[in-house]
């Protein structure tokens, strides 16, 4: 007898591709709520600023490397510090809107673990920028840092007191560095290539971008990236199974 390959999620259930409009109204839906949220925890400059500093000390007392050591890389040439500033802002809303619409189309039951994924990574992100507001580091005198868009643009962002389309005492975690390592997780789990490990290095470049930037501290990166973790360890991979090939009739339960 023939057999195929299946798709299961870790629960064992197979999983067919879920149907396209109700997707893009969760994601659509996703998405508000963040920028909602984001916008909910505006208004706490006092608050940003303090927890900054303490950010900032704790670093110091991690020995951790300083944020300025990267900025002085990306500072180096005009022709740097401009693409740093453009991947900060044109590469991560469209790369992993282009990773979902991938895995939609050609891993399905794969879409649906790291839909799920980014929608606990970014929830709980979304309750920390409300529950701990901090100023970026391009905002911090302490840090020597400057802000690299303002200067040599391009700039995502307007004069904090003005901006009201984006709260800019979010920094932590940093969902730049939580989704492009979700977008690399997903990619390597879904794909058998051997050069897939090659997509670390989207989450890499970006941690780098927003350090030499000054969006972001270290640690804003790392809580990230723990924060993904425990979304990983709730929400079980899917595993591939061979079983008859036959009509499935299963749809997928979300």
């Amino acid at each position: 007898m023939a057999t195929t390959s299946s798709i299961r999620l870790g629960g064992g259930e197979a999983v067919a591709r879920p149907p396209l409009v109700r997707e893009l109204l969760l994601v659509a839906g996703l998405f508000l709520v963040y920028k909602l949220g984001r916008q909910a925890a505006n208004g706490q400059v006092g608050d940003a600023f303090a927890n900054a500093r303490g950010v900032w000390g704790l670093e110091r007392a991690l020995h951790l490397p300083g944020e300025g050591v990267v900025q002085r890389v990306v500072l180096h040439s005009d022709a740097l510090v401009h693409l740093a500033n453009t991947y900060y802002a044109t590469v991560h809303f469209p790369a992993t809107a282009a990773f979902l619409v991938w895995m939609y189309l050609r891993r399905p039951a794969h879409y649906v673990w790291i839909r799920r994924v980014l929608t606990v990574l970014t929830v709980s992100a979304l309750a920390l920028h409300i529950l701990m507001p901090l100023a970026p580091p391009r905002m911090l005198a302490e840090t020597g840092l400057i802000d690299t868009a303002a200067v040599y643009g391009p700039s995502v962002y307007g004069p904090p007191a003005t901006d009201t389309l984006a709260n800019q005492y979010a920094a932590m975690p940093s969902l730049h560095v939580g989704w492009a390592l979700a977008v690399a997780i997903g990619l390597i789990a879904a794909t058998r290539g051997r050069w897939r490990w090659l997509w670390l290095l989207h989450p890499l470049v970006t941690l780098l971008v927003v350090v030499g930037t000054a969006n972001h501290y270290w640690l804003d990166g790392i809580v990230a990236a723990a924060l993904l973790g425990v979304a990983l360890l709730v929400i079980r991979a899917p595993i591939r199974t061979n079983r008859p090939l036959r009509p499935s009739t299963t749809t997928c339960r979300d």
